[in-house]
């Protein structure tokens, strides 16, 4: 997890304001020296004659507020009396709450949204340019934002939200791409596209080699494109009737001992088709009544899988790659602000998340840089 530094409420002392602002010049001259604000204004041009302040004088504001412990557009008052930190960065003007959510709504609704996937596609062309990696293993996730707002759907958690799907690295936790999804979406809906979406992403020279996804994306036309593409991958399984049935055929002499339970595997193919694939069943013993031994059911958790190797080995690795995709978007929600949105329009919240993202990819490249570590250092 990235350790943040939370932004100051109160300036007593001069030396308490310059120590406070300092981490933040730095993250900033960085964001400055890669280009990002040259990017943004590029690829975000003024809109109407009346626009006062260009893009960058908008988002920069934002990426620092979100690096320094930010939760709300509220905060940007405390970068904007941080007269420190405007001196050493571009930081001239700064635009009011109010003013940057009217920018998240307006940048919402011309269709601009593109011009920040541009910026974070440059970005993780920049970050990749040093390493040493040609093929990069893609983990595909769906994180819950709780949001009481007026565009609020029901989240299949029972409470109002959004639902936005992630694909990152896990060579580094760099974000690919990210699509912000109302709440009430089915988490399994256009997961193709999306995988589709993560791959094409990749710089010239950079491949995904290996995918790790969660339960909703396991389905034949994903699978069928990976075979096609060379992917390999271990893909949740979705424990309905027809998975289920096919455990229940598994022969008792196939189940062999693992931890606290056994593992075994076999060969199943969705309805309607005839390929098969390669899926590995752990199952678990558990206690449905607490101190009563003999209420005792099975609890089954599978995979679907192309990589090869034994069924031990590749569930531990599925596991491992789970655990350091639920702590990165963890640190993108709980870290940078992404746990709650600032507006009422899906639209504008959508533009508040790529911010987001692309603010925790920008500190995610300062952090291994400015620590001496390879970029494709993991430090989960």
């Amino acid at each position: 997890m990235t350790k943040q530094t939370d932004l100051p409420l109160k300036f007593k002392k001069a030396e308490e304001a310059q120590a406070s602002s300092a981490g933040l010049a730095l993250l900033g001259e960085f964001c400055i020296g890669l280009g990002v604000l040259d990017w943004v204004d590029a690829y975000m041009p003024k809109s109407g004659k009346g626009a006062r302040f260009k893009a960058s004088e908008y988002l920069f504001p934002l990426v620092l507020m979100l690096n320094g412990g930010g939760r709300s557009l509220e905060d940007i008052r405390i970068i904007r009396r941080d007269f420190m930190l405007r001196d050493i960065l571009p930081l001239k003007r700064v635009p009011s709450p109010d003013a940057i959510g009217d920018w998240l709504r307006r940048t919402a609704d011309s269709g601009r949204l593109s011009g920040l996937e541009k910026t974070n596609r440059k970005l993780l062309k920049r970050a990749l340019e040093y390493d040493d990696i040609k093929n990069y293993t893609l983990n595909i996730d769906t994180a819950v934002i709780e949001a009481e707002k007026e565009s609020a759907k029901p989240t299949y958690k029972g409470f109002k939200g959004y639902t936005p799907i992630i694909g990152h690295l896990a060579e580094n936790g760099l974000i690919v791409s990210e699509e912000f999804r109302e709440g009430n979406v089915d988490p399994a809906l256009k997961n193709l596209e999306f995988c589709r979406h993560c791959i094409d992403r990749m710089p010239a020279g950079k491949s995904i080699r290996r995918l790790r996804a969660c339960p909703p994306s396991c389905q034949v036309d994903i699978i069928d494109f990976c075979n096609k593409k060379g992917v390999e991958f271990a893909i949740g399984g979705n424990l309905d009737e027809a998975m289920l049935r096919a455990i229940g055929f598994i022969p008792e002499s196939d189940w062999k001992p693992h931890r606290e339970g056994y593992i075994a595997e076999t060969a199943f193919s969705f309805i309607g088709t005839k390929k098969t694939f390669r899926t590995i069943v752990l199952q678990k013993r558990y206690q449905k009544k607490l101190f009563n031994k003999e209420d005792v059911k099975s609890k089954y958790s599978a995979i679907a899988t192309n990589i090869k190797g034994s069924a031990k080995d590749v569930f531990k690795w599925y596991n491992q790659e789970c655990a350091s995709s639920n702590n990165r978007i963890n640190d993108l929600k709980v870290c940078f602000g992404m746990e709650r949105m600032p507006c009422g329009q899906t639209g504008a919240n959508a533009v508040f998340f790529r911010i987001g993202a692309l603010s925790y990819n920008i500190n995610r490249l300062f952090s291994l840089k400015t620590s001496g570590k390879s970029v494709t250092h993991s430090s989960n």
